[in-house]
């Protein structure tokens, strides 16, 4: 396969799970704003979406304050902004576009529809009323957009680069989440402790920490996951081992880097790839590790190490696979 062919496969469906990415973390943060909760909280918690883009510079370059509004408009409908859930969409439609005669009519139809109705959303104002409805149609799309892939494309090279893509993004965004959200949960818990002790109510706290985490699950299609899994209430440390460590949890670090490795395998099989082997021992790493492990060493360093080598990996298939990216 031409690399510049696979390279509008790689980012197009990287964009796709990008833009559902963005629309869940916005759901959840939006959600989360509803609850009870004191004005520093909120205040936290949208700097903490903007964090985990790396766009909070970006953002106060536009804006002289975070707020709920703002921030929003600036993740869903500002062009400028090239991790915006238009932007995505925007760059989905142009790399598939140009690699229309690869795609199935199925699924250039998909990419395309979805790029004509958010503008026609957007320009109605059908955000600005139903953001709760408008993220979810975001996620239909983009789940929309995979059934059909797998549904309609031929198994070769071109559907293998297209779950690269899919699975090196979804890793990279749920680590991004986790890393932020525990940080910020961390700092909460220890305000809503004090409020305990203040109230002695220990209700408060409960029902704070429940409330809280269950969003973070909800974010990643992962509360009802939980449930079955642990049949327990809902702990930080089972949190943080269900999106890292568990490999049947669909949007887990552990079950993404799976399906990279799996999908590296079918275009280098020789097995002589220097991308393969370290793809191949990060998801080692993650078989073989222990939450309380994790946790005793920081899971911030750990996220933070794990963020950097899976940016890493994507320059390994960029140069090994993909048009060479410019300096």
């Amino acid at each position: 396969m031409l690399s510049r062919t696979a390279d509008h496969l790689f980012w197009m469906s990287r964009y796709t799970e990008r833009a559902e990415n963005t629309a869940r973390m916005l759901n959840v943060s939006y959600e989360t704003s509803l609850l009870p909760q004191s004005a520093a909280s909120a205040q936290a918690g949208w700097e903490g979406l903007l964090s985990i883009s790396e766009l909070l510079p970006a953002y106060l370059a536009k804006h002289d304050q975070v707020t709920p509004h703002q921030v929003m408009e600036f993740m869903v409908k500002d062009t400028q902004n090239p991790s915006s859930i238009i932007s995505c969409l925007r760059a989905v439609r142009e790399n598939a576009r140009a690699v229309r005669g690869t795609l199935t009519t199925e699924l250039w139809e998909t990419q395309n529809q979805t790029w004509l109705e958010v503008n026609r959303m957007l320009q109605n104002g059908d955000f600005e009323r139903d953001p709760g409805q408008f993220f979810e149609w975001v996620k239909f799309r983009s789940h929309l957009s995979r059934g059909v892939t797998v549904g309609t494309m031929l198994m070769d090279e071109s559907l293998y680069f297209m779950r690269l893509g899919t699975f090196l993004e979804r890793s990279d965004n749920t680590a991004r989440l986790v890393d932020v959200k525990f940080q910020a949960m961390q700092n909460d818990y220890f305000g809503a402790q004090e409020q305990v002790m203040s109230t002695a109510d220990s209700e408060v706290g409960q029902e704070y920490d429940f409330y809280h985490w269950s969003a973070i699950l909800r974010s990643v299609s992962g509360f009802e996951v939980y449930r079955k899994v642990y049949r327990d209430v809902i702990r930080p440390d089972r949190v943080a081992e269900l999106l890292i460590l568990r490999p049947d949890m669909p949007r887990s670090l552990h079950a993404s880097l799976n399906e990279v490795v799996s999908n590296l395998n079918l275009v280098a099989p020789d097995g002589t790839s220097e991308t393969l082997r370290h793809a191949g021992k990060l998801r080692a790493e993650l078989a073989y590790g222990r939450i309380d492990e994790i946790l005793a060493t920081g899971l911030h360093a750990y996220l933070t190490q794990f963020l950097e080598r899976v940016n890493v990996l994507g320059g390994r298939i960029s140069r090994e696979f993909l048009m060479p990216q410019a300096a």
